[in-house]
């Protein structure tokens, strides 16, 4: 059975993250970084080779393709800064409806600047799929 291709590893996040050429989008990440530990109280770690995650859970298929993944994260992408919002976004409708300019796809969301959007409700959406994930997937720290 395949491997999830984004792994954890032992990359540095903040000289990832200080690598990032585009400078609103160096520092916004930054501001979501710090966010994202608060909120899961984890310390951020790289997966794969462009993602931010923190925390993780285990998942198991049908199929019985199973592994671990992270509760939440992100990626300072070239056209977008791209949350990965973990249990699927219909929870979330009411929120995004209230969060200002944004997109979603799949456990995405991509926000363009952080100064398109309301931060209490981005920490709100952040904040709700954590708990939901931890709650789902009986993972401790919740």
């Amino acid at each position: 059975m395949a491997e999830n291709k984004t792994q954890r590893n032992d990359g540095d996040v903040m000289a990832y993250l200080e690598s990032v050429q585009h400078k609103r989008r160096r520092e916004d990440s930054l501001v979501v970084k710090e966010m994202m530990e608060e909120i899961t109280g984890e310390p951020a770690e790289m997966w794969g080779t462009s993602i931010v995650g923190f925390g993780t859970y285990h998942y198991r298929y049908e199929s019985g393709r199973e592994g671990d993944f992270m509760l939440t994260g992100f990626a300072p992408r070239k056209q977008s800064l791209t949350l990965y919002i973990m249990g699927g976004h219909e929870r979330h409708e009411q929120q995004f409806a209230r969060l200002g300019k944004h997109r979603t796809g799949s456990s995405c969301l991509y926000i363009n600047k952080l100064g398109d959007v309301d931060l209490e409700v981005l920490r709100e959406i952040i904040s709700d799929s954590v708990a939901y994930m931890r709650s789902a997937n009986h993972i401790a720290g919740e």
